[in-house]
């Protein structure tokens, strides 16, 4: 059973950057696209970036341009590059496999908040 530990979060001002960490573990990682999502207060959860198993990135328009997704197998690790946040940004952040399994698992979370 695949799970997922995201860290990286923090309190960031608008135009900040942030890193975030992904870390699987009890999958086959590296043959595996991997997707980080997010879910704003009151929001639903939604696709923010995508890498496939051979590092191609697909992205959400609404981050296209600031927001870089990049992974490490040898580590089982996917990052989130987040630079030029805006308030729209807020939101906890997971990881979880792409396509979404059903029914799908998720870690905890890390929270990004950005506010001035």
């Amino acid at each position: 059973q695949v799970q997922f530990v995201e860290s990286g979060g923090g309190l960031v001002q608008p135009g900040g950057s942030l890193r975030l960490s992904c870390t699987a573990s009890g999958t086959a990682f590296s043959i595996n696209d991997i997707g980080w999502y997010r879910q704003g207060l009151g929001k639903q959860r939604e696709p923010v970036a995508i890498i496939s198993e051979w590092h191609v990135p697909h992205y959400a328009e609404f981050v296209k341009g600031r927001f870089v997704i990049s992974r490490d197998n040898a580590k089982n690790t996917v990052f989130l590059q987040m630079n030029h946040l805006n308030p729209e940004d807020t939101a906890v952040y997971y990881c979880n496999l792409s396509p979404l399994p059903q029914p799908s698992i998720w870690g905890q979370g890390t929270q990004v908040t950005v506010s001035s």
